[in-house]
């Protein structure tokens, strides 16, 4: 973007938007190919595995940590690993000249690419390699049959929904912040942007508009008194189904961690609805936004940041935006009894109510 960039979200007030470029990390053509390279060996000696969930196994993991740790560019694995440990004041790393295979199949209709995987063996292992060193590869059985990687797409009839499916303008929040195991990662890949170019994938770091609140303010946001509404991914079309209470902001005082989604958010608190207002306002004043064009892959710190996009119009040709996104933890063992052994595949959450009448878990679900 050469020029500032406006957002009008969809209480229609407009916002200014930086440049993610500026926490971005350009690979030398050199080191694309050394990573195209990594990313062909590892798929190359897992070359008999199988279409589906054949990327949930403990040794594809290893394989992938270990090859780049010995084989990847050193500028990437240490820009990486920086922002595993400090984050940055935006929340989100943009990497650059990123290997992918030369020829892509259609973006998938319904949003979910079910061919042959070695059809997109670069694309699949690079974003595999990137998010073993951040941390531990994760997925969820709620959503998308528990892909390790999962593609983001426009489908046809779902363009109003607040969900990965839509175009229209997706609300800043919280990748899947209602989960016991949420993501402390999220990788978005480009493998093709959309038609008009229009979409910007946004995020706005909770570093930067920490400034824009008062202390009162701040103290309310650390009260457990915010429910969170389970994404349709998980819960079909039940919209009564939360999880909290939680507080939005935890952690240091001084560089705290959030919690937050502005669309599914909710609390009875009319201070709470107040702080939960300001921090909104904080975060479009401090947002960052970048047009994921092919080999374009943005990391947010889900702790760090919220994310979104602005809208775009599909055309169903085939052609349109596609993203591919995958998830990665601090520490897989954590969620050990809620996978299957040697399985990154979190078990499903959301029970029936006479399941959650059996269940004990944390944090709570209701159906309100």
């Amino acid at each position: 973007m050469d020029e500032v960039a406006m957002v009008t979200d969809d209480e229609g007030r407009s916002w200014p938007v930086g440049q993610a470029q500026r926490a971005a990390f350009v690979l030398a053509d050199d080191d694309r190919e050394c990573l195209r390279a990594v990313a062909r060996g590892i798929a190359a000696r897992h070359a008999d595995r199988p279409s589906g969930l054949h990327l949930d196994d403990d040794d594809l993991m290893v394989d992938c940590k270990l090859r780049m740790l010995r084989e990847g560019p050193e500028a990437l694995v240490r820009a990486l690993t920086q922002f595993r440990y400090r984050s940055n004041p935006d929340g989100v790393l943009l990497l650059r000249n990123v290997p992918i295979d030369d020829v892509l199949p259609p973006t998938p209709e319904q949003g979910n690419y079910d061919g042959d995987w070695q059809r997109l063996e670069v694309a699949t292992m690079t974003q595999l390699a990137v998010m073993n060193i951040l941390g531990d590869v994760i997925s969820y059985a709620d959503e998308k049959a528990g892909r390790i990687i999962q593609d983001v797409a426009p489908v046809l009839g779902a363009e109003k929904r607040q969900e990965n499916t839509g175009s229209c303008f997706l609300e800043l929040h919280t990748e899947d912040g209602f989960h016991p195991q949420r993501p402390r990662f999220i990788s978005l890949l480009a493998l093709r942007p959309d038609h008009e170019r229009v979409a910007l994938t946004l995020a706005s770091g909770i570093r930067r508009a920490l400034a824009g609140l008062d202390g009162g303010t701040r103290e309310v946001l650390t009260q457990p008194i915010y429910r969170i509404r389970l994404a349709s991914s998980f819960v079909g079309d039940r919209e009564d189904v939360y999880a909290g209470p939680v507080p939005v902001l935890s952690g240091s005082p001084s560089d705290p961690e959030l919690c937050v989604d502005f669309h599914a958010m909710t609390t009875e608190d009319p201070e709470g609805r107040r702080a939960l207002a300001s921090l909104r306002r904080a975060m479009l004043t401090n947002l960052v936004g970048h047009v994921l064009e092919a080999g374009d892959l943005l990391i947010v710190d889900n702790d760090k940041a919220v994310h979104g996009r602005t809208g775009f119009a599909a055309r169903h040709d085939g052609r349109d935006r596609w993203l591919r996104r995958s998830f990665a933890v601090p520490d897989l063992r954590r969620s050990t009894a809620d996978r299957l052994p040697r399985s990154h595949v979190h078990r499903r959450i959301f029970k029936s109510r006479i399941d959650q009448s059996r269940a004990d878990r944390r944090p709570a679900y209701s159906n309100d």
